[in-house]
Protein backbone atom coordinates (compact mmCIF):
# COMPACT_ATOMS: atom_id res chain seq x y z
CA UNK A 1 0.00 0.00 0.00
CA UNK A 2 1.37 3.21 -0.77
CA UNK A 3 0.89 5.58 2.20
CA UNK A 4 0.13 9.11 1.04
CA UNK A 5 2.30 12.07 2.20
CA UNK A 6 0.03 13.80 3.72
CA UNK A 7 -2.90 11.93 3.16
CA UNK A 8 -5.61 14.41 1.97
CA UNK A 9 -9.40 13.53 2.38
CA UNK A 10 -12.12 13.25 0.06
CA UNK A 11 -13.97 16.32 -1.27
CA UNK A 12 -16.52 18.02 1.34
CA UNK A 13 -18.86 20.15 1.47
CA UNK A 14 -20.19 23.14 3.87
CA UNK A 15 -23.63 22.23 4.99
CA UNK A 16 -26.68 24.77 5.16
CA UNK A 17 -27.38 24.36 8.92
CA UNK A 18 -23.50 24.77 9.94
CA UNK A 19 -24.36 28.80 8.60
CA UNK A 20 -23.97 31.36 11.48
CA UNK A 21 -25.84 34.36 11.91
CA UNK A 22 -22.54 36.28 9.80
CA UNK A 23 -23.23 34.24 7.67
CA UNK A 24 -20.29 32.21 7.35
CA UNK A 25 -19.52 28.55 7.90
CA UNK A 26 -19.97 28.50 11.92
CA UNK A 27 -16.34 27.57 14.11
CA UNK A 28 -17.77 24.42 15.32
CA UNK A 29 -17.68 22.93 12.35
CA UNK A 30 -14.36 23.13 11.29
CA UNK A 31 -14.26 20.63 14.01
CA UNK A 32 -16.28 18.70 11.67
CA UNK A 33 -14.14 18.88 8.66
CA UNK A 34 -11.43 18.02 10.54
CA UNK A 35 -12.97 15.12 12.17
CA UNK A 36 -14.66 13.78 9.02
CA UNK A 37 -10.83 13.94 7.31
CA UNK A 38 -9.00 12.30 10.84
CA UNK A 39 -11.78 9.32 10.29
CA UNK A 40 -10.42 8.74 6.64
CA UNK A 41 -7.24 8.92 7.68
CA UNK A 42 -7.02 6.77 10.84
CA UNK A 43 -7.84 3.82 8.85
CA UNK A 44 -4.67 3.61 7.42
CA UNK A 45 -3.22 3.87 11.26
CA UNK A 46 -6.06 0.95 11.62
CA UNK A 47 -8.51 3.05 13.86
CA UNK A 48 -11.19 2.11 11.35
CA UNK A 49 -14.91 2.03 12.81
CA UNK A 50 -14.54 -1.58 13.88
CA UNK A 51 -11.50 -0.82 16.31
CA UNK A 52 -12.81 -0.60 19.60
CA UNK A 53 -15.48 -3.85 19.03
CA UNK A 54 -12.21 -6.04 17.74
CA UNK A 55 -9.90 -4.99 19.89
CA UNK A 56 -11.77 -2.70 23.13
CA UNK A 57 -9.77 0.33 22.24
CA UNK A 58 -10.27 3.33 20.40
CA UNK A 59 -8.60 6.73 20.70
CA UNK A 60 -9.75 10.34 22.29
CA UNK A 61 -8.55 14.09 21.55
CA UNK A 62 -7.13 15.21 24.42
CA UNK A 63 -6.37 18.70 22.73
CA UNK A 64 -7.22 20.23 19.43
CA UNK A 65 -6.79 24.01 18.35
CA UNK A 66 -7.65 25.52 15.26
CA UNK A 67 -6.99 28.48 13.78
CA UNK A 68 -9.41 30.44 11.06
CA UNK A 69 -6.99 31.54 8.28
CA UNK A 70 -10.32 32.50 5.69
CA UNK A 71 -14.56 32.13 6.10
CA UNK A 72 -16.00 29.27 4.29
CA UNK A 73 -19.64 29.70 3.31
CA UNK A 74 -22.53 27.83 2.00
CA UNK A 75 -21.61 25.43 -0.66
CA UNK A 76 -17.82 25.69 -0.39
CA UNK A 77 -16.25 22.29 -1.57
CA UNK A 78 -13.13 21.93 0.85
CA UNK A 79 -10.54 19.20 1.30
CA UNK A 80 -8.67 18.72 4.48
CA UNK A 81 -4.21 17.44 4.68
CA UNK A 82 -3.39 15.15 7.67
CA UNK A 83 -0.24 14.73 8.70
CA UNK A 84 1.14 12.75 11.43
CA UNK A 85 4.15 14.87 13.44
CA UNK A 86 4.82 12.50 15.93
CA UNK A 87 3.77 9.78 18.55
CA UNK A 88 4.61 7.19 20.46
CA UNK A 89 3.29 3.89 22.18
CA UNK A 90 0.50 6.08 23.70
CA UNK A 91 -0.02 8.99 21.77
CA UNK A 92 0.10 10.66 18.24
CA UNK A 93 0.61 14.22 17.29
CA UNK A 94 -0.68 15.57 14.03
CA UNK A 95 -1.70 19.01 11.98
CA UNK A 96 -4.05 19.31 9.54
CA UNK A 97 -5.14 22.18 6.92
CA UNK A 98 -8.48 22.60 5.31
CA UNK A 99 -8.34 23.78 1.65
CA UNK A 100 -10.97 25.59 -0.54
CA UNK A 101 -11.47 23.90 -3.87
CA UNK A 102 -10.26 27.27 -5.65
CA UNK A 103 -6.24 26.55 -3.80
CA UNK A 104 -6.43 28.96 -0.76
CA UNK A 105 -5.90 27.89 3.27
CA UNK A 106 -9.13 27.98 5.12
CA UNK A 107 -7.69 26.96 8.23
CA UNK A 108 -5.42 24.58 10.30
CA UNK A 109 -5.73 21.92 13.17
CA UNK A 110 -3.51 20.90 15.47
CA UNK A 111 -4.10 17.59 17.46
CA UNK A 112 -2.82 15.29 20.06
CA UNK A 113 -4.53 11.90 20.10
CA UNK A 114 -4.70 9.51 22.69
CA UNK A 115 -4.54 5.47 22.49
CA UNK A 116 -7.29 3.80 25.20
CA UNK A 117 -8.33 0.87 26.51
CA UNK A 118 -12.10 1.21 27.19
CA UNK A 119 -11.99 -1.37 29.62
CA UNK A 120 -10.84 1.97 32.15
CA UNK A 121 -11.17 3.52 29.57
CA UNK A 122 -7.63 4.66 30.30
CA UNK A 123 -4.58 5.78 28.02
CA UNK A 124 -2.41 2.56 27.01
CA UNK A 125 0.30 1.35 24.47
CA UNK A 126 -0.64 0.46 20.87
CA UNK A 127 -0.60 -3.38 19.93
CA UNK A 128 2.14 -3.74 17.61
CA UNK A 129 0.49 -3.67 14.44
CA UNK A 130 -0.90 -0.47 15.13
CA UNK A 131 2.28 0.41 16.06
CA UNK A 132 3.79 -0.53 12.85
CA UNK A 133 1.24 0.95 11.06
CA UNK A 134 1.84 4.69 12.66
CA UNK A 135 5.54 3.54 11.91
CA UNK A 136 4.83 3.87 8.41
CA UNK A 137 3.28 6.37 8.24
CA UNK A 138 5.25 8.37 10.24
CA UNK A 139 8.09 7.68 8.08
CA UNK A 140 6.13 9.29 5.20
CA UNK A 141 5.61 12.01 6.56
CA UNK A 142 8.96 12.82 8.07
CA UNK A 143 9.84 13.75 4.42
CA UNK A 144 7.49 16.14 4.48
CA UNK A 145 8.19 19.66 5.53
CA UNK A 146 7.29 21.16 9.16
CA UNK A 147 4.11 22.92 9.38
CA UNK A 148 5.00 26.60 10.10
CA UNK A 149 1.93 27.05 12.33
CA UNK A 150 2.89 23.77 14.67
CA UNK A 151 3.07 24.80 18.26
CA UNK A 152 1.12 28.24 18.05
CA UNK A 153 -0.29 29.25 21.56
CA UNK A 154 -3.04 32.18 22.27
CA UNK A 155 -1.34 34.70 24.43
CA UNK A 156 -1.71 38.54 24.60
CA UNK A 157 1.34 40.25 25.93
CA UNK A 158 1.41 41.70 29.35
CA UNK A 159 1.99 45.53 29.88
Amino acid sequence: MTIPAPFISSVMEVEPQWIDHNGHMNMAYYNVLFDRCADEAYQLMGFGPDYIKSRGHSTFTAEFHICYVRELHLGAKVRSTFHLIAHDEKRFHTYQELWHEDGWLAATGEALGLHIDMSGPKVAPMPDDIRAKLAALQTAHDTLPRPERIGRAIALKRR
